[in-house]
């Protein structure tokens, strides 16, 4: 098997978020676990905020006047830290937790984020993990020349123009979804360019991979080790995309 570990001095992370879907309890009700929510997450997480989703609804039923009607839901309870850079969600579905960068490494978060799981098992008592996603958003910051990149220098994957000697690259994004054959688990993969800034052409790289396994919520050991199985693969991807050269840029 590849090595596919991955210690960056300093890795382009800016945001990375592990979500855990579950199958909640047909009587729960987020607005009804406010108080007990604030409770568990109010040591280390002071900031308190909800986060609701208006929906906009046209409907045109055959034979009659056409109607629109807006919908509004509490989506999640967000408990934030003091310093902003790391934040924990209680949401209708499952459990996430963000961190922002800087970005420490994975290990680094994992007691906490055990410890911040299984409050979330305590207050919501969900019946069972239907699924598991970790994200991590890049943003890589290539040399630029007169606004211009080898980008075949950097990118193991990229764009590529049918006439390189008369045409000019100006932007791209891409976005390529697959499966690993061996364990099932899904990546999707988007990458995409903004514009110049400072001799430098920022690449966003964003790696999303996940696990349709069925878990015990109170069994961390095995969740422990299916987001293990989602971080091999996240790395497999991001070293699979990114020439050595590119991956030296995070080692100075």
């Amino acid at each position: 098997m590849n090595d596919t570990s991955l210690k960056l001095l300093h890795p382009p992370i800016v945001e990375a978020v592990l979500d855990i879907d579950c199958i909640m309890r047909s009587d729960f009700e987020l607005g009804a676990a406010e108080t007990a929510a604030r409770d568990a997450y109010r040591d280390g997480y002071p900031v308190f905020q909800s986060r609701r989703l208006t929906e906009h609804v046209f409907e045109q039923p055959q034979g009659a006047d056409a109607k629109f009607s807006i919908r509004e839901g509490l989506q999640a309870y967000q408990f934030v830290a003091q310093d902003t850079k790391q934040l924990v969600q209680v949401r209708t579905q499952g459990y996430s937790f963000n961190r922002l960068a800087p970005y420490e490494g994975l290990d680094s978060y994992l007691p906490e984020i055990k410890r911040t799981w299984l409050l979330f098992v305590d207050v919501t008592k969900p019946l069972q993990v239907r699924a598991l996603r970790l994200r991590f958003i890049n943003r890589i910051l290539l040399p630029a020349e007169d606004g211009q990149v080898k980008l075949e220098t950097y990118l193991k994957i990229g764009p590529r123009l049918p006439d390189e000697d008369r045409m000019g690259l100006e932007g791209f994004m891409a976005r390529n979804a697959a499966f690993d054959k061996e364990t099932g688990v899904r990546v999707v993969t988007l990458m995409a360019s903004q514009p110049v800034e400072n001799d430098q052409l920022p690449v966003i790289l964003d790696i999303e991979v996940t696990d349709d396994s069925i878990v015990a919520p109170d069994n961390w050991e095995v969740i422990a080790k299916r987001v293990e199985v989602l971080r091999e693969l996240k790395n497999r991807v991001f070293k699979g995309t990114l020439e050595e050269e590119c991956l030296a840029m995070f080692q100075s």
